[in-house]
């Protein structure tokens, strides 16, 4: 991180912008349309946060994050989560060597990129074994502690169609990634661009743009950039507004069993500082907060059996929340 030195901070913002559009414009290679889902994913980067990704197969969920681990020069893993997947299977584990010593062989968990391919097709006993390591950054075998690679960053799928099978992911884990961002299908002429450019038989080198002591450096930016306090607490009061109890908005009265924690207020203000700096504003705004409020809320609420009946998305209430 020794080179990267500006003169002030103001200077370091603007070159993180600059950074940000050649990573948007090498990443826009290979994956095609999907810009919003390639901010968030970013922003939780930049934010130290995890990802989760709801979305059909064949949207190129994988292809997304080889491709910006290749774009941020990061090490990259996939992990494909299964009924049968032991928690050794994703930590490591203790073998014997040749000199009859016992040495830790780590697991695919050891890289900067994780991707837990449908991480609702395995036991919570594994699930958890994950979900410790994206908190504590480490992992525990046979008594010792191994520190994961710095950055750390894990983007986990799930399949909203088939739930036969699955172990959905409880409320409280749910709390750990910072975003849930839902990949929609592309546009027709999207989809047009993807068969053109899959079928053609070209293959396209994605550059390195950035290096993991960059990203810690920008990791440390963002953390450092100013919010005034209206904003964070516009944000608490957000945050505040989805729960149940004395001056709760009626939407949430009605269509609410559950709302967020303060760990959203938290994620909030952070991905709303991440926001203003990948369009180059050196403080954020409300309008930051709002842009980053449904995939930070969207797997924090939990609608009542009213809201499922009259048709009220999580969406809309978080919408109506932000109007």
């Amino acid at each position: 991180m020794e080179d990267l030195k500006f003169e002030s901070e103001v200077k370091a913002v603007d070159h993180f912008h600059k950074q940000y559009e050649s990573l948007t414009n090498e990443i826009g290679k290979v994956i095609i349309g999907q810009n919003d889902v390639v901010e968030k994913v970013l922003i939780s980067i930049f934010s130290k946060g995890h990802c989760l990704l709801v979305g059909v197969p064949g949207l190129a969920k994988t292809l997304l994050v080889n491709t910006i681990a290749q774009a941020l020069g990061l090490s990259f893993s996939r992990i494909q989560f299964t009924p049968d997947l032991m928690p050794s299977d994703i930590i490591g584990s203790e073998i014997l060597d040749e000199n009859r010593k016992f040495q830790f062989n780590k697991g695919p968990l050891f890289a900067n990129l994780i991707l837990a391919d449908e991480i609702n097709r395995t036991p919570p006993k594994t699930q958890s074994a994950l979900l410790e390591a994206m908190q504590e950054k480490a992992v525990t075998s046979s008594g010792h502690t191994y520190k994961l690679s710095d950055p750390f960053f894990v983007l986990a799928t799930q399949n909203p169609i088939e739930q036969e099978g699955t172990y959905p992911l409880p409320e409280a884990q749910l709390d750990r990634f910072m975003f849930n961002v839902w990949v929609d299908y592309p546009s027709f002429q999207e989809e047009v661009d993807v068969v053109k450019s899959t079928t053609s038989g070209q293959s396209v080198a994605v550059q390195n743009v950035m290096t993991a002591q960059e990203i810690l450096f920008y990791q440390q930016l963002v953390r450092k950039i100013p919010v005034a306090d209206n904003v964070i607490e516009y944000a608490v009061r957000l945050a505040a507004k989805t729960r149940i109890g004395k001056g709760a908005p009626e939407i949430v009265k009605n269509y609410i069993a559950w709302g967020a924690g303060p760990r959203a207020s938290q994620y909030l203000v952070i991905g709303a500082k991440c926001h203003a700096l990948l369009r180059g504003k050196y403080s954020p705004d409300m309008e930051d907060v709002n842009a980053v409020a449904i995939p930070i809320l969207r797997h924090r609420i939990v609608r009542n059996y009213k809201a499922e009946a009259d048709g009220f998305t999580v969406e809309k209430i978080i919408t109506s929340l932000t109007e």
